[in-house]
């Protein structure tokens, strides 16, 4: 091993928010070290400084009132892109009906 890598991290792991939020909370608490943070979960230190960097930054967002969640969907929007995409796929159909000089819809 070159020295450059933790033998214990998994570099490149795509950790989920829960994982993250986790791992942010035990730090906030700060009960264990970041040392101890990072053998424990198998995440750098840094990364774990970045996760509660994030989570302090974002903490009074739950608390706003009348704004959507960002994963919230807008469901006009959704209905007007299915609307669009409705009419894409039977002008589509139409004009490949035209081109292969069958029908389309089957």
């Amino acid at each position: 091993m070159d020295g450059s890598r933790s033998a214990g991290w998994d570099h490149g792991r795509n950790h989920t928010a829960v994982f993250k939020a986790k791992v942010a909370l035990e730090a906030v608490k700060e009960g264990q070290t970041l040392m101890e943070l990072s053998e424990r979960f198998q995440v750098h230190p840094n990364q774990i400084t970045e996760w509660k960097k994030q989570l302090l930054e974002k903490a009074s967002e739950v608390f706003e009132k009348g704004k959507k969640s960002p994963l919230e969907p807008d469901v006009k929007e959704l209905h007007a892109k299915i609307g669009r995409l409705t009419m894409e796929n039977d002008f589509l159909a139409v004009a490949l009906g035209r081109i292969d000089g069958s029908s389309a819809k089957k």
